[in-house]
Parts: structure tokens; C-alpha cells; sequence
């Protein structure tokens, strides 16, 4: 069987969507001719419920259709099963779409799912939460909060920049000590199992899904305006050669502060305390692609 997770607000669309992008997947998966139940989400939380209650019903594929937070929720609750994850993008950023080159269209990317081969790939772990893609403290952590919380507008990556550029006016970098290892003045502090953040934002070029390893990226500030016209150098894939940039592979870390540090997983703002474990799980999901 096939469940299709649809989260009906993902991209800034109208509640109606959910019916239309319902009716699509029926369509498609009909074409392809299969069966396959169809669900909605209704609220924050409630796509990880629907897959973990496909994993039980022993579903061997369930679709993700949303941006990066619903693909977090539903692959989260797909670790360790034999369940293979498939991922319509929808969202803001579609992060983990990208790296690993679902189709934009949802047509195509449902049979792109159906259609795959699956291949295991690695899961993050920070403080407590699972991530398929990116996690960070610092910087990037604060502007996931203010996306979050922001309700001007249709969400994308025009707002992203915008509550980028707003926040970095800001933004007070903090002291953190990592594995031991004092970081003074970090702008962010970032674990990626994936390369890019979404939209083609590449914090971590070298990152791999299935490598076994973590890449801790560390922007430790040495001016704003310098920080400001490095920018564009995370479009690029040129982050490595940023005064004050370090980057480590890694399978586990630890991180302390002197006072509790938000951080974020696949985009999703979460409140933590002045100490956060980091970990890898090696080839822990199964994801079509």
C-alpha cells in the first residue's frame, strides 16, 4: 500500500489546495495503476501521526507532499522501518528535494517515487530531534523562529531573504564550545547531512546523505559587513573559502552554552538547553530517489 501525506497549506497556498492536491495524487496513482490512501494534515505534528500509522499498517512507500518541515515529520517517524520515503515539494526552501533531484512537478514527483529504486541515506540527530537535511544553532536557528513566526505575506524565498537580511541588522553572535573546542563570536553553528539549506543555499558542499558522517560548519563572525558581502558565496557553493568559516566531519558532537540555545531541525525552530548532543545515524531511512 501507498499513503500520500498532503499538507495543505505548504508553500503559502490557500487551504483549498489540499483537496486539488489531493485529487492529483489520486489521479496520478491511478494512471500508474495503484492503490494508495490519501491524507490531509490538519495541524503541525500530524503528518509524523500519519506515517507512523502507515509504518504500522506496513506501508512500503509513503509520499511526503509539503515543504522541508513535512518531510522532517514524516520521514522521522519512517526511521528504522523497511518504509521507503517519497517527497512531492511544496515548500519554501525543499531542501532534501533538491539534493537529491525530485522532479518540481507533483505529477512527475509521485511517479518519481513510485518508480524509484530506494536507497538508504543517513538521519541527524540534535538535541533529541531527528533531521534529514540541516540543523543548526546560532543565525540560522534565530531566522527559522522569525520565518516561523512571520505572517507577512506568501511564504518563499523572497521572505526568507527578507527576514534574512532584517535579522542580520540584529543579530548577536554567541560564544558556544564544541567537542571541547571554544568558538567565540559564532555567527551560526550548523550540522548537515545534505548540502544546502533550500533554494540552492549550499552551507555544506561537500555533504553527502550516505556517508556515515555529519558536516559541522562553523561561521565564526569577524565583521558584519564582511558577513554581509560574503552572502552571496552560500549561493555558490563557496562558503569553504569565507574568512572565519571551518568545517569538520563528524559522526557525534556536543555543544555547550551559557544559556539555552534555540536551534533548528529541517527548518523547524525548537528550544533547547545550554548543552545539545549531535549524532549521526548511518543509512537510518530509506528514501526514493
Amino acid at each position: 500500500m501507498i499513503s500520500v501525506i498532503i499538507n495543505p497549506i505548504a508553500g503559502g497556498a490557500s487551504r483549498g489546495a489540499g483537496r486539488k492536491r489531493a485529487e492529483l495524487a489520486r489521479r496520478e496513482l491511478s494512471r500508474l495503476g495503484l492503490a494508495g490512501e490519501l491524507f490531509v494534515t490538519e495541524r503541525r505534528g500530524h503528518a509524523h501521526e500519519l506515517a507512523a500509522a502507515a509504518v504500522r499498517r506496513g506501508d512500503r512507500l509513503v509520499v511526503a507532499w509539503g515543504g522541508d518541515g513535512t518531510v522532517n515529520e514524516v520521514g522521522s517517524a519512517l526511521v528504522g522501518s523497511t518504509a521507503r520515503l517519497g517527497i512531492v515539494p511544496a515548500g519554501s526552501g525543499n531542501g532534501l528535494a533538491r539534493e537529491i533531484g525530485v522532479p518540481a512537478s507533483p505529477a512527475r514527483a509521485i511517479a518519481h517515487a513510485v518508480q524509484s529504486q530506494g536507497r538508504p541515506m543517513d538521519v541527524g540527530e540534535l538535541g533529541g530531534r531527528l533531521f534529514l537535511s540541516v540543523a543548526g544553532i546560532g543565525f540560522d536557528a534565530h531566522v527559522a523562529a522569525a520565518f516561523d513566526a512571520d505572517t507577512r505575506g506568501r511564504r518563499g524565498l523572497s521572505s526568507y531573504v527578507r527576514i534574512t537580511l532584517r535579522e542580520l541588522l540584529r543579530y548577536r553572535c554567541r560564544s558556544y564550545i564544541v567537542n571541547d573546542v571554544p568558538r567565540t563570536g559564532a555567527l551560526l553553528l550548523t550540522f548537515a547531512n545534505s548540502a544546502q539549506f533550500g533554494n540552492g543555499v549550499r552551507i555544506a558542499p561537500d555533504a553527502r546523505i550516505d556517508d556515515g558522517l555529519l558536516d559541522l560548519v562553523v561561521v565564526e563572525e569577524r565583521t558584519r559587513v564582511a558577513t554581509v558581502r560574503h552572502v552571496p558565496s552560500l549561493f555558490t557553493g563557496g562558503v569553504a573559502r569565507v574568512p572565519g568559516v571551518s568545517m569538520t566531519r563528524l559522526t557525534s558532537a556536543v555543544v555547550v552554552s551559557d544559556l539555552p540555545m534555540t536551534f533548528h531541525v529541517d527548518g523547524e525552530p525548537v528550544r533547547g538547553g545550554a548543552r545539545l548532543e549531535a549524532r549521526v545515524h548511518p543509512g537510518a531511512l530509506v528514501v526514493a530517489g
